[in-house]
Formats: C-alpha cells, structure tokens, sequence
C-alpha cells in the first residue's frame, strides 16, 4: 500500500514500528497523506508542542525518509508499466529487450527484424556491446538494466534498528559501576585512618552552619528520601521500553562519579564537620579488620540507618547528593512529560534532601556544591554526545572526544542512532507471568455450534 493510501491506524502501527509511540494521541487522526505533509510548523503549536522539546526533529526525520521511499515507489510502478509496454516484463527479470534502429528484439520470442543478442545490462541512449558501451549514433534507441534484487537474507544499515538493547554492553557498564563502588568504599577505609583528630583539628567554618542549627533527625530524612527518590527511578526503568540503553548510561555515569569522589577524597582529607561526630576507631593497620569494614558498609548500602557507616572523611564531595541528583535527572528524562506533576514531586524531594544534608551538618556546603556541579555537567555531557551523531566520531573540531572516558562511551553509545523515547514496556517476564495467570473455560460437546 502506498503511503498516501494510509488509515489513521496504518500511521499509529508505522509510529510504533519506529519506536516513536509518544506521537501515536496526537497523530491518530492523520492519514497517510496527512503525515507526508508534515513540517517544523506544525510543532510550533498544540498538540504536537507538547510532545517533545526538540521541534519534532526526529519524527521529522523519520517522515522525510519516508517521503524518499514513497516517492520512490510511485517512480518504480510508472517504470514498470512503461517497461512492460516496451517488451520488458514489470519485474525486470527475463525479457529485456533493446529498441533502436536496427529492429526490436523480445526475449520472449524470436526477432522480428534484424537484431542483435539481447543484452543482460544496458544504458538508456545505448546498449552494452561486450565489455564496452556502443554509442547510441550505431545502436540508437532504449535499453533497459535490470538491477539485481538483494539475496535473501542480505540486510543493511537501514533494516537494523536504530535502538538496539545490547545487553551485553549494559553488563558491562554495571561491572564497571560495582568496581567504582567497592574501590570508593576501600577508599573510605583507607581515608578513615588520616582523619585529624576533631580535638586536635576542629571542624571548618562554614556558612550555612552559621545560618542553620543542626538537626539530629534531618540526616535520616535525607536518606529515606535518597530511597524513595532510588524506588522511583528503579521502576520508571524497568518499565522503560529501552530500559537496556537508559540503563547502561546510569550504570556508567554513577560509576564514573564514584570513581571521582574517590580521588578527591584522597588527595585532601577534610576534619570532620562537627563536634558530633564519632567515629569509629581506628584500627592501624590491621588489614582483616579492614577488609570487614568495606564489607559491612557495602552490605548495608553505606547508609547510616542501617548502621553500616560509622567511618569518617568521605565529605568532598557528597554521594548523597549525586544519588540524589541523578535520580531526579534520570527520572525527569526519560518519563513522559504528561507527567509534570511527578517531575515536581521529584524536584521537591531532591531539594528537601539536599537541605537536609546541610541541617544534619554532616557534610560542608562545598561538598553538596561540587556534588550537584560535577554529577549534572557529567549528566549533561554524557546526554548532548549521545543525542548527536557528530560527537561520537574522532575529530580535530570535536573535543568532547578528548574526554578520558571517550572510547568507553563509544563502546556503549556507537549503534544508539537516535534519541531514546519516552515510552513504556512491560518486561518480557512480567508479560509471561501475566499470561500464565488467564484462565480459559472449556465448552461442552453440546454448546459447540
């Protein structure tokens, strides 16, 4: 069927077989002809304004290659028909024949004229003689190339999709993300062992403790909103239709994250922010007792409501606050935007969450600052090179390819070739689970018609 014969469902089923299904409302009354039609601005305005932020560029993409296909299309009937006119059946496989001066062959029958062999390949305004071509002042008239249809099977670039899941590639960003998390962990323990004293080194002046009194319960605030803020993402991501992309790109960025904290908490080891504090003792050397710290704290999450962290100088910068962030930012991003009031919801956690570090005093302002600084310029860096094709190839005028993670974002990113969408899938295992539960009633021999 030609695109311009479509339905408002063949539209919807294209809009889904593209992986574009947050255009399906807003589109259902659009037939074929309709969606060929398409512009910039039409989404200027509602309803398509309120789809996506980026002007419709990717539908618009997808539109225009099918205008190409359509066009093409239309061209190939009007070929066939004229070919079969002269001699040349519409599928373009037996039958060529050449059409000049010197008579008309049909590879159907035999010559009527004087003719030459008919030619398996062919120019229009000519005809291939051997290995060479015969100018059309000896043979004149038309001839016809037949163009080899693909081998079964064969695929290309266009047929692969533009989204593939990779699992794979996802293991291994959460590989990565559990090796920067125990790493940050052993460097908590190392650094718990150079922390100053607080009689000996007192606590830095910080303004916001100035202004604000500290609250013994606002640490804990601040950790169960950090859980509520992780279930929320947790499900918005499996239930993401690309949750294999989205998920690779949280693993990498908090992996990459840790990794950073681990180096600032190493190369300068801040006093404890308060006379509150108390910490564990130190254990000078003794390497099991060590190791069984690290694993207390990664059993526990390193939260201090399950008891888990009682170790000192892990303040620049907080991991609180990027646990904080990132989940705003990843739910903000990838869940549709008809759910605004979700997204505020979202926000007000995250700044209540983040005030509560600084009303608890366990963390200084700088911590929380350089926290929220580095985790969303990371966010925002990894996001633009992932939406734009042209950052992910080596170039003298591309310099985001100079970052030290450049060749591990390429092994995640390079087949991701257009932006993820927002739009929700069950999970395979929970569709079986589902279908397992339906029940059907079998009818008796004597209700069967």
């Amino acid at each position: 069927m030609k695109v311009s014969d479509w339905t408002g469902e063949d539209v919807v089923r294209w809009l889904g077989d593209q992986g574009l299904q947050e255009y399906c409302d807003a589109l259902r009354s659009l037939n074929g002809r309709a969606l060929l039609e398409l512009g910039p601005s039409d989404f200027a305005s509602p309803p398509l304004s309120r789809v996506t932020s980026d002007g419709g560029q990717q539908l618009l993409e997808r539109v225009q290659t099918l205008r190409l296909e359509h066009h093409i299309r239309v061209h190939k009937n009007v070929h066939n028909g004229h070919a079969t006119s002269n001699g040349v059946k519409a599928n373009g496989t037996p039958g060529l024949s050449v059409k000049g001066d010197t008579g008309v062959t049909n590879g159907n029958g035999p010559p009527k004229h004087k003719t030459q062999p008919a030619q398996r390949n062919g120019v229009r305004n000519g005809a291939l003689v051997g290995n060479g071509f015969a100018d059309d002042r000896h043979h004149g008239g038309n001839a016809w190339i037949q163009i080899p249809l693909p081998a079964a099977g064969a695929t290309d670039s266009s047929s692969r999709s533009p989204l593939p899941e990779e699992w794979g590639r996802t293991g291994v960003a959460v590989l990565y993300a559990v090796t920067c998390f125990v790493l940050t962990t052993v460097m908590i323990s190392v650094v718990h062992e150079r922390v100053p004293p607080k009689e000996d080194t007192p606590p830095l002046p910080d303004k916001f403790f100035d202004w604000f009194d500290r609250k013994e319960w606002a640490f804990m605030v601040c950790e169960v909103i950090g859980l509520l803020l992780l279930a929320l993402w947790l499900v918005n991501w499996a239930l993401h239709k690309h949750r294999s992309i989205v998920g690779r790109r949280f693993f990498f960025i908090i992996g990459t994250l840790y990794l950073y904290r681990c180096v600032t908490m190493y190369i300068t080891t801040l006093p404890v922010p308060g006379m509150h504090f108390r910490c564990a003792p130190k254990v000078m050397g003794d390497h099991m007792s060590q190791a069984g710290r690290v694993f207390k704290m990664i059993a526990g999450g390193g939260l201090t409501i399950t008891g888990s962290h009682h170790m000192c100088g892990d303040y620049l910068y907080s991991g609180h606050t990027v646990i904080l962030t990132l989940c705003y930012l990843f739910i903000k991003e990838y869940s549709p935007r008809r759910f605004w009031w979700c997204h505020w919801l979202c926000w007000l956690l995250w700044a209540v969450g983040l005030f509560c570090i600084l009303l608890a005093h366990d963390h200084y302002s700088i911590d929380v600052v350089v926290a929220y600084y580095v985790t969303t310029q990371l966010f925002w860096l990894y996001h633009t090179m992932a939406n734009q094709q042209a950052l992910k190839e080596h170039s003298p005028t591309n310099f985001v390819s100079r970052v030290w993670w450049f060749r591990i974002f390429l092994y995640l990113e390079a087949n991701v070739q257009s932006t993820v969408p927002r739009h929700y899938q069950l999970p395979s295992l929970l569709k079986r689970l589902l279908r397992s539960q339906v029940r059907y009633s079998r009818l008796a021999d004597s209700e069967c018609p």
